[in-house]
């Protein structure tokens, strides 16, 4: 009788664990919550993989909406739309992208290294919402879409963080746009 209970416990602690996991779709929208969202980006395309877009939208029915266009191989100029919805990953689309002549096409593309990473998108959400309670007196802002912009021109000094954040019950959208250093570069409502 003691294994009997034993193993259903064990059966219990397990599927609470998995239920409880880390999934993309649960992620809060925090520098850690995002930094485990480019870990499972990551694992499912690899260290080396190049963009061209990245989103993530919250929809309060099934969480976290992930969206991007990657590519492993940028010289290819073949590039593959994907959404990561409730922590299961489909691809939407092929994609062929048209360069400039004597041009890369990974100067039109980030990678998510240091220089573009989802940790500081994170805090970005978090120091947004921050100023949005405090300036506009909106208590618990969410996420609507937080997304890495890139510019079609490959100017990686125009590329930003673009953080939509709305009030709890909906309303207006109010987006604020930071460099990737995280400076503040302009606010939209």
């Amino acid at each position: 009788m003691k294994k009997i209970c034993f193993i259903a416990l064990l059966l219990l602690s397990t599927l609470i664990l998995i239920s409880c996991g880390g999934g993309s779709a649960k992620q809060e929208a925090t520098a850690k919550g995002f930094s485990e969202i480019e870990n499972q980006i990551k694992d499912e395309f690899g260290n080396d993989a190049y963009y061209t877009d990245l989103s993530i939208t919250y929809n309060e029915s099934i969480g976290n909406i992930v969206s991007i266009t990657v590519t492993k191989n940028p010289e290819s100029l073949q590039m593959e739309q994907w959404n990561q919805t409730q922590d299961n990953w489909n691809q939407t689309s092929d994609v062929t992208i048209e360069i400039p002549e004597e041009t890369k096409a990974a100067d039109f593309m980030f990678q998510l290294n240091d220089a573009v990473n989802l940790k500081r998108l994170g805090e970005l959400v978090e120091k947004s919402k921050i100023q949005l309670t405090k300036e506009k007196n909106i208590e618990n802002p969410k996420l609507h879409i937080a997304s890495v912009k890139f510019p079609d021109n490959g100017d990686v000094s125009k590329a930003e963080y673009v953080v939509m954040l709305q009030p709890e019950n909906g309303g207006t959208t109010f987006s604020f746009y930071y460099s990737l250093a995280g400076e503040l570069n302009d606010i939209k409502y």
